[in-house]
């Protein structure tokens, strides 16, 4: 029996035919990739870990391959916190598991119930600690991670990212010249009471002292994005740090 490949009937056919097996093949390479895919994000969330821990010449040694040693090299504790700087969780990975930007988009999810993981790592004989923070930018969500240093006030390391931000402007946040404005001037998250101090986020120079940083150049809604992250986020690990005194 002849197919009429002109008839509505075959058309249809076809087309389903069609939808089924390029599904089950795109299906069949989402599951098969989803490991290392899985695997390329640990990597790379560890790789901004280390690089607010890490001096730009020592971040420089650190690659995809090494990434896993020297994390665990570095970081010996993780703790998450609540709202009120309270110890909620701690062990290996508790706050490595933590997927804070999940819970920023989760505009139903009760601050109380939001999570605040903290690693605590040693460098140099020194205790550091690195804070993870999470925002908006102009056209997206940025996110970074703010290392305190041993007398748990100062900043003594940072790094930030983007998603799709503007080259040149906003885009700029996660380029060295900004984030060393952030451990160049003796910032400090706490006052001498151990009290959280706000940033601002300026644009007329005055940076340079411990609780106003430059922005960007042309990126005035991201630089304020990144003050209104800063200061949402620290909160909780001031209130902590104060409590261990």
């Amino acid at each position: 029996m002849a197919i009429n490949k002109e008839s509505n009937t075959y058309t249809i056919l076809f087309a389903t035919i069609m939808v089924v097996v390029v599904g089950g093949i795109l299906a069949f390479l989402s599951l098969s990739l989803k490991p290392m895919q899985e695997a390329n994000g640990k990597i790379k969330k560890k790789m901004e870990i280390l690089k607010a821990l890490l001096t730009t010449e020592e971040f420089q040694t650190i690659s995809r391959s090494n990434a896993d040693a020297k994390y665990a090299d570095y970081i010996k504790a993780e703790i998450v916190l609540d709202q009120s700087g309270k110890v909620i969780q701690e062990g290996k990975d508790a706050a490595f598991n933590v997927d804070i930007k999940s819970e920023y988009k989760d505009k139903n999810l009760p601050a109380v119930k939001r999570s605040f993981p903290m690693f605590i790592a040693e460098k140099n004989g020194k205790k550091l600690y690195v804070i993870p923070i999470i925002g908006k930018g102009l056209w997206g969500p940025i996110w970074g991670n703010v290392c305190i240093a041993e007398d748990k006030r100062s900043i003594s390391g940072a790094s930030f990212g983007h998603q799709g931000e503007t080259p040149g402007l906003g885009a700029e946040i996660s380029q060295g010249f900004f984030i060393d404005r952030w451990t160049k001037g003796d910032e400090k998250i706490s006052d001498d009471n151990g009290d959280f101090t706000p940033f601002e986020v300026v644009k007329d120079g005055t940076g340079p002292n411990p609780t106003k940083i430059d922005g960007i150049s042309g990126g005035t809604i991201t630089s304020k994005g990144v003050e209104e992250m800063v200061n949402r986020c620290l909160v909780p690990y001031t209130i902590y740090f104060k409590s261990l005194k």
